[in-house]
């Protein structure tokens, strides 16, 4: 007889655990499908191993840096043996972690992988042979996975996908880095840290595409300065692949030319993992990998959900998490608001980090707005100074006749924590009033925040 759940949950990433959680909170019985590593792609191959990898490079960094801070240091290395151990140290904690929690809220775990045989019905095939399950609603968290161009397929040798560049074979000396979004800058910056030549591809007009343009030319000139490069509004055509090395075609200007590179790291996007589920035969819509939901996460098929990466953008894990609450909420007959998708932040965890919240100072003319822009660079606050991070800038775009917080968008150490600040101010509805009246602890970083408020109204102290 199949075992009969509440609400089942496809895929334990952090939408999917958490989902799962808050149901078993809510009083529903609740099971969670895993086909290979309780957390997801986030906590074994993304967001987390990923950070630990920038943590390495960034104190790699600053040991070079010691005599700025009267310090010294000899024969400064690594060993990226021991870099990458590290990294899988942490990524294997945390999932292990998500174990624990699940068990701790009785949420029965099943691995397998999971099709959908008819409403309200699901075959997963174990390493014990198939096992029937039901669940009075279904929630689809199967996330996404790599994007692959004819050509750029990754093959773990030359060409890598982010998973091989998370277990990297050897340390590049030639890298070839292709798309600059979050994932593809994030590598790129960790290589190039630690020495690698890199250079970085970008079909749009600029690094960092869906930033703010002011930030990405910030972020560039940083990049820069560090000794990438870059090149925008180019393509990778082709790549020839021999014994050691690898032969790009970049078409630039109307021209092409060819490169050599020992390692090329393609990031160009991610498709939905929406294959063998049974979607079609339900009636799901699929619009480009990505399985079509309304604001509540709810797919016109009844009983039937998608959250996270499958359900399309904004692909990142907190955006995830937050439908899973959601729509865990709503199963179990709760009445909870929808995410609102410009006040989920986005943040890039290179060297400088990039964050940002809302609409960027182009959208927000674009959609009619008549803007105050306030502006204040690190340069001008005294924490900035003394941790020697001088170079960033935090920016502010506020609608002239209402006074909402419209956008924020930085650049500079730490913004990935500061961007938090205005966040919180979007979802509280705040205007350049509550800001401006908020008091700041001094010295800190976050002290720019309040600047960068004044600044959009003529009224910036320090700068």
């Amino acid at each position: 007889m199949a075992q009969s759940f509440d609400m089942v949950v496809i895929g334990s990433g952090p939408g999917g655990y958490v989902c799962a959680i808050r149901g078993a909170q809510l009083g529903l019985k609740v099971a969670c499908i895993e086909r290979e590593h309780l957390g997801g792609i986030c906590l074994n191959w993304g967001c987390i191993p990923t950070k630990a990898l920038l943590r390495s490079a960034e104190v790699f960094h600053l040991m070079h840096r010691a005599k700025e801070f009267g310090l010294s240091a000899d024969k400064i290395g690594y060993e990226l043996g021991a870099v990458v151990q590290r990294s899988r140290g942490v990524a294997k904690h945390l999932a292990g972690g998500v174990g624990h929690l699940l068990k701790k809220n009785k949420v029965t775990v099943i691995m397998g992988e999971a099709s959908l045989t008819a409403p309200g019905k699901i075959s997963v095939k174990t390493d014990k042979g198939s096992e029937e399950i039901t669940g009075k609603a279904i929630v689809l968290a199967t996330g996404a996975r790599a994007r692959e161009l004819p050509g750029l397929e990754p093959d773990g040798d030359l060409v890598w996908n982010y998973k091989h560049a998370l277990q990297p074979p050897r340390m590049p000396k030639k890298l070839l880095v292709i798309g600059s979004g979050a994932i593809g800058i994030e590598f790129a910056s960790f290589f190039n840290t630690l020495g690698a030549d890199t250079t970085v591809v970008e079909v749009m007009d600029r690094v960092l595409p869906v930033e703010d343009a002011e930030i990405s030319a910030l972020a560039k000139k940083q990049f820069v300065k560090q000794g990438m490069k870059i090149l925008e509004k180019a393509a990778v055509k082709k790549l020839d692949r021999a014994k050691g090395k690898v032969t790009a075609h970049i078409e630039m200007g109307g021209k092409t030319e060819t490169h050599e590179f020992d390692t090329v790291i393609s990031a160009v996007g991610i498709v939905g993992n929406v294959e063998n589920l049974g979607l079609e035969k339900l009636g799901a819509k699929i619009d480009r990998t990505h399985v079509v939901t309304d604001e509540y996460c709810r797919t016109g098929v009844e009983g039937l959900y998608a959250i996270g990466d499958v359900a399309g953008a904004p692909w990142l894990a907190h955006k995830a998490s937050h439908e899973g609450v959601m729509v865990a909420e709503l199963i179990a007959g709760g009445h909870p608001h929808p995410i609102k998708p410009n006040s989920i932040p986005g943040c890039t965890y290179c060297n400088p980090q990039v964050a940002s919240v809302g609409l960027t100072e182009e959208k927000a003319k674009a959609a009619g707005y008549e803007v105050k822009v306030g502006r204040f660079p690190f340069i001008g606050n005294g924490k900035a100074i003394a941790l020697g991070e001088p170079e960033g800038l935090i920016k502010t775009v506020f609608d002239a006749k209402t006074g909402e917080l419209l956008g924020a968008h930085m650049v500079g150490a730490e913004v990935t924590e500061l961007i938090q600040g205005y966040v919180v101010g979007r979802t509280l509805e705040t205007t350049e009033a509550e800001l401006m009246e908020t008091v700041f602890p001094h010295p800190t970083l976050s002290e720019m925040l309040h600047e960068a408020t004044l600044s959009a109204y003529g009224r910036a102290i320090h700068f």
